[in-house]
């Protein structure tokens, strides 16, 4: 027997986007704790992993995709006790560029629809999905991943913002629908964090000129911002995310719950 306090043993959890970044981690946190995880990201081969995850390949943004990876969950493992939407994506981009330097960090309806399609609509498919398999069980658990720029806006981000505060009314809705058959909907909101700034050189460079700032400022610019002080680790946010997996957190739904250290109050 798993012999964590959250005692998630046994309990089937899809976490999309699960393969890199804050679904790696969080993951991790849910494996520690007894979770039987079903990574559905669309960068992996599908099948048994040594850590014990099961991988699927799944687009996201495509019912089919995300309906068969659903039908492969409950073939495979009986159900779905819950559902983790962290996939997403984030193209810092500009409303305007009103300094004429970098036109291609202009937003364009390509990288608007393509943050849409990931982010907003994304959560959407694979929480029908998931919910039409825990409304039959009379139980469920949907943590949808949102983000401090969906609580407050973002200078640089409004379509990513606007995303985000999308998810926020999605997790708000889906309480309120999902309540009378068992089914908990809580979001996160994560602010900057140990892997803001370090992803790939082109994102660097695009969020460091929609913020104004250079590529080296980029960690000042944010330490500033923070009453905590530092980023945030994403070990914190693997561990939120278990607890609001668990039984611990039974009574909460409809909420998003910030981890920004102070940042967003929203």
């Amino acid at each position: 027997m798993n012999e964590s306090w959250l005692e998630l043993e046994g309990k089937i959890v899809v976490v999309t986007g699960g393969a890199s970044g804050i679904g790696a981690k969080i993951t991790a946190h849910l494996v520690k704790n007894g979770a039987k995880v079903v990574v559905s990201d669309l960068n992996v081969e599908t099948g048994e992993q040594a850590d014990g995850t099961y991988h699927i390949q799944c687009d996201v943004t495509n019912k089919e995709s995300v309906e068969n990876m659903t039908g492969k969950v409950v073939e495979l493992f009986g159900t779905v006790d819950v559902l983790v939407n962290n996939a997403g994506v984030n193209l810092p981009r500009l409303l305007v560029d009103f300094r004429g330097e970098k036109p291609e960090y202009e937003l364009n309806e390509k990288d608007f629809d393509f943050m849409v399609a990931v982010n907003q609509k994304g959560p959407y498919l694979c929480a029908q999905a998931a919910a039409r398999v825990m409304v039959k069980n009379n139980k469920g658990i949907i943590i949808n991943v949102s983000s401090e720029a969906g609580m407050e806006g973002s200078a640089g981000q409004s379509a990513y913002s606007a995303t985000k505060g999308a998810v926020n009314g999605f997790t708000r809705s889906w309480a309120k629908e999902l309540g009378k058959f068992n089914i908990r909907v809580v979001g996160i909101a994560p602010g900057i964090n140990e892997q803001t700034g370090l992803t790939t050189p082109a994102y660097n460079e695009a969020l460091a000129y929609t913020r104004g700032v250079t590529v080296e400022g980029l960690g000042t610019d944010y330490s500033k911002s923070i009453p905590l002080g530092r980023p945030g680790k994403l070990d914190e946010i693997g561990e939120l995310i278990t607890y609001l997996a668990s039984e611990r957190a039974s009574y909460i739904t409809g909420t998003t719950v910030n981890i920004s250290g102070g940042k967003s109050r929203g």
